[in-house]
């Protein structure tokens, strides 16, 4: 079975957005709400689980069951993405309508996610 070019597209975004997690934690740590405890812990779980679900989509036994895992992480990270919107030092100097926007593309891309359900 010869898999369409944009499950090889979402699936390397996934990998290599997972990898940085561990080449630039800060980054991450940086935006995770401070209501969550342990957010090195809470940084290495969802780069790994990016890791792990991005390589699986690419498994024609185990994409189905990977894309359910990346919608479940796609809302499992929002209020890291409404973190950044709402705090300043958070949001990078970004622009708030940049980081605004952010916040519906999380439902694209749980839709684009979804697409490889069944």
């Amino acid at each position: 079975m010869i898999l369409p070019w944009h499950l090889y597209l979402m699936a390397s975004l996934y990998i290599l957005a997972g990898i940085n997690h561990f080449r630039k934690p800060g980054m991450y740590i940086k935006i995770i709400p401070p209501a969550f405890k342990n957010p090195k812990l809470i940084n290495i779980l969802s780069g790994a689980a990016e890791i792990i679900l991005g390589t699986l989509l690419i498994l024609p036994f185990t994409t189905h069951f990977a894309a359910w895992g990346i919608i479940l992480l796609l809302i499992a990270v929002f209020p890291a993405n409404l973190y950044m919107y709402q705090n300043k030092k958070a949001g990078f100097g970004l622009p708030s309508w940049i980081l605004f926007v952010r916040l519906p593309l999380q439902i694209v891309l749980i839709y684009w996610a979804y697409q490889y359900t069944f």
